[in-house]
């Protein structure tokens, strides 16, 4: 209670207020590091939305809808991956950045897989670094954390994009609701003339009936789904190429650099067991390496396999430890700067001997037990982590690396398009066909692989094998432009002209 009588007012949240006139004055909240990047990216849904733009739009999840429902992923699919990119594209080339546009691309020829390679897992993989690299691309991602954090700023992305698609379907409707109206009646007048006498004249003729397309109400359900998808897809790109969140060059908070012995100990110490297991590796490799197995009374496979899966996980732990020493090392004078380059030069080097070592390994046992996908694709991920880190070496040249999160998932791109380019189902069956296993040939592991492996069927040697192996393939028939696919076109030529009098007897 105040000396009036009146009730005590309440304490107002948040900083103690300010007193002006006598009277208390609240201190406005100063909002923290989360809301002030997503209020002003939430701000955008306010964003004017261009009539073409939207239109657009509407016009991708239209074909979407009857490209990719009740059609096998193929060529439709990448179609619609290359037309959601439609409405984005002119934002995209406003900027002149030739890497946005390069990773781009990338995305695109990555969703285009899908009309090439009918092995599932292939197409899956690409799709997925299609996604994330097409995110990077839209946002012009500029940092490590932009670019880690794609998926999510994908999410926040399609989530902002609905309410500005909504603002500008009601600002159209509001602006031209006469010759909307207009519109709507003419086209129900015209499709209902048009299905009324188009039944009649298909009943009255079997030649005409055969010329009518075929509606599947069934389909309808799922085509109005993915349709509109598609078109919040293509919404979403538009939208972020218009407004990128600021996070896109959002940088880590720099800290302070450490003390040179405090940094260099530790790190000198991982070269000395990195060079050390390398030399051990080389000696093996000119001659020694009878010697290592006899010591470790293991086999070529045995040493192969107990090896590698610790090599890959040591790949990626040192680059971890590279990015942070890097972020910890000290840069005050020019001797600082070059032991730090030295001694991360050595790491990174001495590491590429580590994955040298890692895929001669994965070499012994594949001679020894033959390919299969998983083998093909963790050989494809050690590959690629050596390409990062001879990106990791060049940018520690100059010490600047602000190109570097774009250029690393560039290079996961490019390893997935290489995959997807040397038919890894087909690669199997070949090598696993020709080698001196130390095993058992698993045919019907390769019996089981996808259309992509029929061509390399037909090239087996052995007659019983070759007539098995192309009984067990079974290539859906194509049934228009969108189920078209190359590996299951190119399957069903090959079974149409295999020799009928082979048989199998297995």
């Amino acid at each position: 209670m105040t000396d009036s009588g009146a009730p005590t007012p309440p304490a107002l949240p948040g900083p103690p207020p300010s007193w002006v006139a006598g009277r208390a004055v609240p201190v406005p909240r100063v909002p923290g590091r989360v809301a002030q990047v997503l209020v002003p990216f939430w701000a955008e849904r306010r964003r004017p939305i261009e009539t073409r733009t939207l239109v657009l739009c509407g016009v991708v999840g239209v074909i979407g809808a009857v490209l990719l429902v009740g059609h096998r992923p193929g060529l439709g699919a990448a179609l619609v991956g290359l037309l959601v990119w439609a409405a984005a594209v002119p934002a995209m080339v406003r900027r002149r950045n030739a890497n946005d546009i390069i990773t781009a691309v990338l995305s695109v020829a990555l969703v285009a897989v899908v009309a090439v390679r009918d092995a599932g897992w292939v197409v899956v993989l690409c799709g997925l670094v299609a996604a994330w690299a097409g995110v990077v691309a839209v946002t012009s991602s500029r940092s490590a954390p932009a670019a880690v954090l794609a998926p999510l700023t994908w999410a926040a992305g399609s989530v902002r994009a609905l309410p500005w698609v909504a603002k500008g379907l009601e600002t159209l409707a509001g602006a031209r609701r006469g010759q909307l109206t207009v519109a709507l009646r003419s086209g129900a007048i015209t499709v209902g003339l048009l299905l009324v006498f188009g039944l009649l004249f298909a009943s009255a003729d079997r030649v005409f009936a055969s010329l009518m397309p075929r509606v599947e109400a069934d389909l309808l359900p799922g085509q109005v789904v993915v349709g509109t998808l598609v078109a919040l897809v293509a919404a979403a790109l538009a939208h972020l190429a218009l407004a990128p969140p600021s996070w896109s060059d959002a940088r880590l908070a720099p800290r302070a650099s450490a003390a040179r012995g405090e940094w260099l100990v530790p790190v000198l110490a991982l070269d000395a067991m990195v060079l050390l297991f390398v030399m051990v590796q080389v000696g093996a490799l000119l001659g020694g390496h009878r010697h290592v197995l006899e010591t470790a009374g293991l086999s070529y496979a045995q040493y192969a396999r107990e090896g590698f899966a610790q090599l890959v996980v040591v790949t990626a732990l040192t680059l971890v430890v590279v990015a942070v020493a890097a972020r910890r090392a000290p840069r005050a004078t020019p001797r600082d700067r070059l032991l730090s380059r030295i001694a991360l030069g050595v790491l990174c080097l001495g590491t590429l001997g580590v994955v040298a070592s890692a895929l001669r390994r994965m070499d012994l046992y594949v001679e020894a037990f033959g390919l299969t996908r998983l083998r093909v694709f963790v050989t494809v991920v050690e590959i690629a982590l050596a390409a990062v880190f001879v990106l990791v070496l060049v940018a520690g040249v100059r010490w600047r690396g602000r190109w570097l999160p774009r250029a690393v998932v560039q290079v996961v791109a490019v390893a997935m398009l290489g995959l997807a380019l040397v038919n890894p189902d087909a690669q199997i069956v070949r090598h696993n066909t020709t080698a001196d296993l130390t095993g058992t040939l698993d045919a019907d592991y390769l019996a089981g692989l996808s259309a992509d492996a029929v061509p390399a069927y037909a090239e087996v040697d052995d007659p019983d094998l070759r007539a098995c192996l192309l009984a067990s393939a079974a290539v859906p028939p194509t049934v228009g432009v969108a189920d078209w696919n190359l590996g299951r076109e190119r399957a069903t030529r090959v079974l149409a002209s295999a020799s009928a009098d082979e048989s199998c007897d297995r």
